[in-house]
């Protein structure tokens, strides 16, 4: 089998479950993975002859593919602020629009930077904080989460990625646990946030594999979280600290709400679709 007719092979079949532009999106991400060669490279040698361990790696890629199971898990990879993120199904992969919230982060700090104390509560992969602590070098990054087997995916990106960063296993809805916490200047949250009755219109990409615990709340509670550590922030944030959240896009208006009662003054900002995602907020 040449390159070009694995490719071929690969497209045609997820074009019967996939758009053409998310077929080829896949397929470009599978074969630079499988032959470890660019786009241009691949045209260039198309005619040349795939190994047989590649062949098989490419039929177990295509048989978990063509069960709607996420490529970024199948290859164990996810791209994130131009950072090569491993992920596999106990952590949620990174999206787009939570790069967006961490260049907000980043674009508000004051440089140069002395000394930075910076929490992520939900950690998940790490993608947050590992990115953090790569742009801003002084920094003092410390991550949490409830789940071990996530810190345990973070802790191993933060190792490859050269980033040192502090985790924690962490119920953040514990508030015993709080009085152990140091005080930071920037709290920063990707929590939870959609409602249980959101199951029924997600796809089925993203409902059978990702992991429930780090996506759902109850639909009587959504915005428990934000509640949360919107407390946590009145006892451990410094002086002029800020929380940043990413959001629920239905959600911008009652988290602001919230956070106004709470003694917070806050923003809410669009994200590049023009979706309510991210919100900064400082005690007023």
């Amino acid at each position: 089998m040449t390159l070009q007719e694995a490719t071929f092979s690969l497209l045609n079949k997820l074009r019967v479950i996939y758009s053409a532009s998310e077929a080829a999106a896949i397929t470009d991400l599978v074969m630079e993975q499988l032959t470890g060669s660019d786009k241009t490279e691949r045209m260039l040698y198309k005619n040349n002859p795939i190994t047989n361990e590649e062949v098989e790696r490419l039929g177990h890629y295509t048989e978990r593919l063509l069960q709607q199971e996420p490529v970024q898990y199948v290859l164990n990879e996810s791209w994130f602020c131009g950072l090569k993120f491993y992920v596999d199904k106990k952590v949620l992969i990174p999206r787009p629009e939570t790069e967006e919230l961490v260049e907000w982060i980043i674009s508000n700090c004051k440089f140069p930077i002395d000394q930075l104390e910076i929490l992520d509560i939900g950690t998940g992969s790490g993608c947050i904080p590992v990115t953090l602590k790569r742009r801003l070098r002084k920094a003092v990054v410390t991550a949490c989460d409830i789940s071990e087997t996530a810190l345990g995916v973070a802790r191993k990106n933060a190792a490859r990625l050269g980033a040192d960063v502090n985790f924690l296993q962490l119920d953040i809805l514990d508030r015993s646990k709080w009085p152990a916490l140091p005080r930071f200047d920037i709290i920063v949250s990707n929590p939870p946030y959609i409602p249980e009755n959101n199951k029924a219109s997600m796809d089925p990409n993203v409902l059978q594999y990702e992991p429930h615990t780090a996506l759902f709340v109850p639909d009587n509670n959504a915005l428990l979280f934000y509640k949360a550590i919107a407390e946590l922030g009145k006892s451990h944030l410094d002086q002029n600290g800020t929380l940043f959240f990413e959001i629920h896009e239905d959600l911008g208006l009652a988290i602001m709400d919230l956070l106004a009662k709470a003694g917070y003054q806050a923003e809410l900002k669009k994200d590049m679709q023009g979706k309510d995602r991210m919100i900064k907020a400082e005690l007023g």
